[in-house]
């Protein structure tokens, strides 16, 4: 983890950190120096898993532009394939809820397909585009996972094994639509059999005070309703929670709180701490069958690397 240089503290404004240190603690760029490398180096993977796999299907789940996403049909599972549906994984991107496509994230879809299940990435718009509003985000990645759920019989899909990635601001609208949105879009409670969900963020209230308030409303309302750790009573996905060491404080914390909330409530939930691992190192073994999240993933959903 890099070493910030030694300085006066200002007031506290969340715990024992001032302003600055806040501040930095949701700044990628500041604990992870390398982070524009392995963005560069996943972009440039997805493009020849894009190219491996043949272009996606790309479907629309939801009326405007952004609502849309690709879906990759498992190796085992073609339309010609005799071998019955088969278990869908729906991947949620991150990128600070301003950033980020599936098709830049293509390649967390090639250890899913190269198992035999159906890999379906998402799109939606950005905060920017949305004025600075979180809520419509949420419904749009709510609305795209009942769509799949929904249609999953029309592509060879088993929506009785159906699982959901994410990971960083991803992960933190996965969660939403965990606790919250599939109430909103009118799922049965189970519809989800699983969700692994790295390094997100699970309590806005440190977020709001953070500079990350200039790019977003942060209001009452969106503190309350996207803070997934405020509607743990209505969670009935088990998780699988990732951090790695290397992260900053605040998601390292984030997650840990998150799954003593989840896990004190009685629901199930498992806490993976990669070592060494800072918040784009981590989320990039996602695309290793053998990876530290990777391997989880097929695990979470009975499948074989």
């Amino acid at each position: 983890m890099p070493q910030l240089p030694v300085r006066d503290k200002g007031p506290f404004v969340w715990r024992d950190m001032d302003q600055e240190a806040l501040d930095n603690a949701y700044d990628q760029l500041v604990y992870a120096p390398n982070r524009d490398l392995i963005l560069g180096r996943i972009a440039d993977a997805s493009e020849r898993s894009r190219k491996a796999l043949g272009p996606p299907e790309r479907i629309a789940y939801g009326p405007s532009e952004h609502e849309r996403l690709d879906l990759f049909r498992g190796a085992l599972s073609q339309p010609s394939a005799a071998s019955g549906a088969a278990p869908i994984n729906i991947f949620v991107h991150g990128g600070a809820w301003r950033r980020g496509s599936a098709a830049e994230n293509a390649l967390f879809a090639e250890p899913l397909v190269g198992a035999g299940a159906h890999a379906v990435i998402i799109d939606f718009a950005n905060v920017d585009q949305l004025g600075g509003d979180l809520l419509p985000m949420h419904r749009q990645v709510s609305r795209a996972i009942a769509w799949v759920w929904r249609n999953a019989q029309n592509f060879g899909g088993d929506r009785d094994r159906l699982y959901v990635s994410a990971a960083s601001s991803g992960a933190h609208l996965a969660a939403c639509a965990l606790t919250r949105g599939w109430r909103e879009e009118g799922l049965p409670a189970g519809f989800c059999k699983g969700a692994l969900l790295a390094s997100g963020m699970y309590d806005l209230a440190p977020v709001r005070l953070s500079k990350r308030s200039a790019y977003v409303a942060f209001t009452d309302e969106v503190e309350q309703v996207l803070s997934p750790q405020r509607q743990i009573e209505a969670l009935a996905t088990p998780l699988i929670l990732a951090h790695g060491t290397a992260e900053s404080p605040e998601f390292q914390r984030q997650t840990r709180d998150f799954f003593a909330a989840v896990t004190a409530a009685g629901k199930p939930a498992e806490l993976i701490v990669g070592e060494g691992y800072n918040h784009f190192e981590l989320f990039e073994t996602l695309a290793n069958p053998y990876g530290l999240l990777g391997r989880a993933r097929l695990r979470q959903m009975g499948l074989a690397a």
